[in-house]
């Protein structure tokens, strides 16, 4: 089966349990207040469905359209836009009679279960397959620094020690915590022994977002090349997998970082690389692109494998899943933010983006991890005061329950059409980034 291929059912299975789950969490609490529920959908079901049934009051389908899922509750404006029963005096099962506590609870309980299933997959995650983390001792040789950051005190050789004065384990998440979260200081133990507490500033995430440098701190590779792009500049120079590069440009060359740097350089230009091969040393030419590459790759085949794994046990497994999953909601939100720049709209993306979130071949771990990520995400945009989502019903709710006053259906009903042209506006401006990047990159 195609990677692609492999992809999409993952994806499709993913969102559709999410969708149902999601969905669930606004029915259930509707039930439990004697509130009709019409129609509860997999997906849209825009002029025909692929499968209904009605069960009681309530017609359970799949629809055609796989943009999502939805409930229809009887007397509520929603995405159904049914003025004929909202022209109807009210009934007492429907959700305009029902207290304002209780619309509210129907109307977060969508959000509710999507932070619940995320959490609760990543207690899974952790008690049945553990973590692996890197360590100081995984990668001996310690970090290879971008230069935007040498410029505060790092340097190249550096080990992690503490971040904010705490000790700090996992030490390739500091690019993490550096764009994300709020560090003030980091000690580090430099490649000649001695240990320094270093300042860093406090838009280090926006320098690294605006520089294009999401990862300042990688472990040291060696400069061996493992993958040669076929159609770049170098494989017409006559790279091949497993070259040692020795030199380039006269610099003697140790690290693989050392090779990218001195080739970026000097891009546009060419480029004198000297390589050992099977024990032979040869020189080769080559002129990077304007963008400084060469189409060459070092993905440290030598660290794969040499990390530290944690095992948890039950106790440890459901706080350590709350712990993990709050702190990736927490980031996600951090970094919304850069959605709302020129370069970050530029970034954003549709179903493909999301699709390759999940790895080209079928890994249940892998698939679980993914699907809890996106769970996280669908509660926090779900909960965006947007009309037409659940964030912008709550928003009208609040506003209900602190003034006292009810906003009017035909305010609602227009509020919910610009909210669903807002939403169909940004769903076809990440799908058209998603295809834009599919050509062009």
């Amino acid at each position: 089966m195609s990677p692609f291929a492999v992809k999409a059912i993952q994806l499709l299975l993913s969102l559709s349990l999410l969708i149902v789950l999601h969905e669930l969490g606004h029915f259930i609490p509707a039930k439990l207040f004697k509130t009709r529920v019409e129609k509860f959908f997999l997906f849209f079901d825009v002029k025909f469905a692929l499968f209904k049934k009605k069960i009681g009051d309530t017609v359970y389908g799949i629809g055609w359209l796989p943009l999502g899922g939805y409930v229809k509750i009887s007397g509520m404006i929603d995405e159904s836009m049914d003025k004929e029963q909202m022209a109807q005096p009210p009934q007492p099962w429907e959700f305009r009679s029902k207290p304002a506590w209780q619309r509210l609870i129907i109307m977060l309980g969508g959000v509710t279960v999507n932070i619940i299933v995320g959490f609760v997959i990543y207690m899974g995650l952790l008690y049945f397959y553990g973590r692996d983390i890197t360590t100081n001792a995984d990668i001996p040789e310690g970090f290879s620094v971008a230069q935007q950051f040498k410029e505060y005190g790092f340097k190249d050789g550096d080990h992690i020690l503490k971040v904010n004065g705490e000790d700090f384990e996992n030490v390739t998440q500091i690019n993490k915590y550096l764009f994300l979260r709020d560090v003030s200081t980091v000690e580090v133990k430099h490649k000649e022994g001695t240990i320094e507490t270093l300042s860093v500033p406090e838009d280090a995430g926006t320098i690294m977002f605006k520089n294009d440098v999401l990862k300042p701190f990688q472990p040291l590779r060696k400069a061996v090349i493992d993958t040669v792009a076929p159609e770049f500049p170098a494989a017409a120079a006559g790279f091949k997998n497993g070259d040692v590069v020795l030199a380039v440009n006269g610099s003697t060359i140790k690290y693989w970082h050392e090779f990218t740097e001195n080739v970026t350089k000097n891009k546009g230009n060419e480029n004198t690389v000297v390589v050992s091969r099977n024990g032979q040393i040869d020189t080769l030419k080559v002129t990077a692109t304007e963008t400084g590459q060469i189409g060459v790759q070092n993905f440290a085949k030598e660290l794969q494998g040499k990390g530290t794994h944690l095992t948890y046990g039950l106790g440890e497994s459901i706080t350590g899943g709350v712990s993990y999953g709050y702190n990736i909601l927490k980031d996600y939100v951090k970094q919304f933010k850069y959605v709302f720049t020129k370069k970050g709209a530029t970034q954003v993306g549709g179903f493909g983006a999301i699709g390759n979130l999940f790895p080209d071949t079928w890994d249940w771990m892998s698939f679980w991890e993914t699907t809890a990520l996106i769970s996280i995400i669908l509660a926090f945009m779900n909960i965006l005061p947007i009309p037409a989502l659940d964030g912008g019903h709550v928003m009208f709710l609040l506003y209900e329950i602190v003034t006292g006053r009810k906003p009017n259906d035909k305010f609602m009903e227009y509020a919910q059409m610009i909210g669903f042209f807002i939403l169909i506006a940004l769903v076809l401006f990440a799908n058209g980034n998603d295809i834009y990047r599919a050509i062009f990159n």
